[in-house]
């Protein structure tokens, strides 16, 4: 199969853009950025400055109407009047900023989850993470019709992975002293937010419940779910994709407004639960038990008071699913 697109200098790269319509004040400058950051990278963002076909009904497979319509506006590519490169490189700035700072969140999360999970499960035995009859049937029992194997041996598989590559001096130094295995509130050091999460969500109910009532929430299977979510947004930070207004594909489920009341606003609408908001929303939540004194809270919310000026472009943070009131709620 040949691949259509040709090679570009980074000039004739910029020249395409602007014969699409892209207002380019300072030529150099944007050569630099094409060339430091990439045009690939910034098309996530100007991507959303595209004009847009009307709208279309997509047929099915047949050519015949569904019986659920599904109508799309394909982007075009010329871009909307006012579009200009700046506002990309804007846009990427702020979303480099937005990534550091939920990364700062997540990384605290994740150490006070990682004693959570270790002390409920090392009381019960040391070597918990071992113990098949210590988790939920369906992790430990239930085998893959695939791989023939269960969550549960699937999951040690990758905590031995990562106990061996580890070059940490605590794990060195526990092998040596008291050899193989390392108890889970050692061996919980090397987990990564995947492997934390997983192991979470194979729990039994009751400790679940137990830890997620620690955080407000009395279902430990909604609070598996905000922590497969965190992953995902830990993930996405990591490789420093694109967040603003990516579609989170493994949406969290919502507890009752009763027991957490900042839901409200994003149980009927369907396009803020599958943006990032909520995500850090839930962050929010989560620090508020982590570290209450963190002033986490008020960077990200004057960082989100700084998205650019894309009023012209019909954009700003509902992009991302902030309610119209995000502030107040904060």
């Amino acid at each position: 199969m040949s691949y259509p697109k040709p090679w570009k200098s980074y000039a004739d790269q910029l020249d395409q853009l602007m014969a699409r319509g892209m207002f380019v004040t300072d030529r150099e400058l944007a050569l630099d950025y094409l060339e430091r950051i990439g045009y690939y990278r910034l098309s996530g963002y100007w991507f959303a400055f595209r004009e847009r076909s009307e709208p279309a009904c997509m047929l099915d497979t047949e050519g015949k109407k569904p019986e659920k319509v599904r109508v799309e506006r394909m982007a075009l590519d010329a871009f909307r009047r006012g579009a200009t490169f700046q506002n990309a490189v804007d846009l990427y700035v702020f979303d480099k900023k937005l990534r550091l700072l939920a990364m700062d969140a997540l990384e605290r999360i994740e150490v006070a989850l990682r004693v959570d999970v270790s002390h409920a499960l090392g009381k019960l035995d040391p070597f918990a993470y071992l113990t098949p009859e210590l988790f939920d049937e369906k992790f430990s029992r239930r085998l893959d019709k695939g791989s023939g194997l269960s969550g549960h041996h699937e999951w040690l598989t990758k905590h031995a992975q990562l106990i061996g590559r580890s070059k940490e001096e605590f794990v060195r130094h526990n092998r040596t002293r008291y050899g193989l295995p390392l108890a889970i509130w050692v061996a919980c050091e090397v987990w990564d937010f995947g492997t934390l999460s997983t192991l979470f969500s194979g729990m039994r109910v009751e400790e679940q419940d137990a830890i997620a009532g620690q955080y407000g929430v009395s279902n430990g299977r909604i609070f598996a779910g905000w922590l497969r979510s965190l992953n995902y947004l830990r993930n996405v930070c990591a490789h420093h994709s694109r967040l603003w207004n990516r579609n989170i594909i493994d949406q969290p489920k919502l507890p009752p407004v009763s027991e957490v009341p900042w839901v409200a606003p994003f149980e009927a609408d369907a396009h803020a639960r599958a943006r990032c908001f909520l995500l850090l929303k839930i962050a929010r939540h989560l620090l508020a038990v982590v570290n209450p004194r963190s002033s986490w809270p008020e960077r990200m919310k004057a960082h989100l008071l700084a998205f650019p000026d894309l009023a012209h472009l019909e954009l700003n943070l509902a992009g991302m699913g902030a309610p119209p009131d995000w502030e107040a709620e904060w």
